[in-house]
C-alpha cells in the first residue's frame, strides 16, 4: 500500500510548484479585496466635504445671501403744505404735491387779486413745506401779517416779527383769519365773517365797511378802527 502513493522526485516538484502557484493567487486576490474596500471607503468618507463647497457664496436655505436685503432709505415727502396770504381770492393753507412752485400755490388760494404786484413775486420758485407765500398788493410797502420763517415770497418785502403785536395796523384786504383773530373783541366766528364778507364784495373800500358785517357794531368798530386799515 505504501509503495501505491510514494511520490517520485519529479511528481513531488510539480506538487510543490502547483501549491505554491495557488498559495501566490490567494495572497494577491485578498490584496486587491483589501484595496477595493479601502477605496470604496475613500469615496464615502469624501462625498459629503463636496456638500459645503457647492454652496459656498450662494445662497442657503434660511434666506438672501448678506447685504442683498431690502432698502431702507428715507422715503421723500410727496406733499408740501403752505400758507398763501396777501394779494389773492382765498388766502389760507393749501396742500400740493411735491415739487409745486409758487404759481401753482396762487392758483389752489384763488388766483392773484386785481391789485396783486406779481411783479415782487418769484412765481417759479419751487415751494418749501410749511413757508407761507405772501403776495404784497401795487404800493404796498409793509407786510401785516405775521411770517414765522421769514420768508414773503416776493422780493423786496419785509417780514415781521413772528407774532403780531399789539399795536400792527391790519389790512383788511390782506389778513387771513388768524390774523383777524389778533384784533380786539374778534374770534373765529367773527373773522369768518370778515372773509366771508370781503369775498362776496371783493374788497373792504373803507374801514367803515366793517359796520356791514354781522356782528360788528359802533362799540366795536371804535376799538377795531385804530388798528385797521385798507
Amino acid at each position: 500500500m505504501s509503495s501505491r502513493f510514494s511520490l517520485t522526485p519529479r511528481a513531488a516538484v510539480v506538487l510543490a510548484a502547483v501549491v505554491a502557484v495557488v498559495a501566490v493567487l490567494v495572497i494577491v486576490l485578498g490584496t486587491r479585496s483589501a484595496g477595493g474596500g479601502s477605496a470604496a471607503e475613500v469615496v464615502v468618507s469624501d462625498a459629503p466635504s463636496a456638500e459645503p463647497a457647492s454652496t459656498a457664496g450662494g445662497p442657503t436655505a434660511d434666506g438672501p445671501p448678506a447685504g442683498t436685503g431690502p432698502d431702507t432709505s428715507t422715503a421723500t415727502p410727496s406733499v408740501v403744505v403752505v400758507h398763501v396770504a396777501g394779494a389773492v381770492g382765498k388766502p389760507g393753507v393749501v396742500t400740493l404735491p411735491a415739487g409745486s412752485r409758487v404759481t401753482t400755490a396762487l392758483e389752489r388760494a384763488g388766483g392773484a387779486a386785481r391789485d396783486a404786484d406779481l411783479a415782487r413775486v418769484n412765481l417759479a420758485r419751487p415751494l418749501v413745506d410749511g413757508e407761507q407765500v405772501y403776495v404784497p398788493r401795487v404800493g404796498e410797502t409793509d407786510v401785516p401779517i405775521a411770517l414765522p420763517d421769514g420768508d414773503a415770497g416776493g422780493a423786496g418785502a419785509p417780514s415781521a416779527s413772528g407774532s403780531t403785536g399789539s399795536d400792527t395796523v391790519v389790512d383788511l384786504n390782506a389778513a387771513d383769519a388768524a390774523t383777524l383773530e389778533t384784533l380786539p373783541g374778534i374770534g373765529p366766528a367773527l373773522a369768518e365773517r370778515i372773509l366771508a364778507w370781503r369775498e362776496e364784495h371783493g374788497r373792504f373800500a373803507a374801514v367803515e365797511d366793517l359796520l356791514d358785517v354781522s356782528g360788528i357794531g359802533d362799540a366795536k368798530f371804535a376799538d377795531l378802527q385804530p388798528r385797521v386799515r385798507v
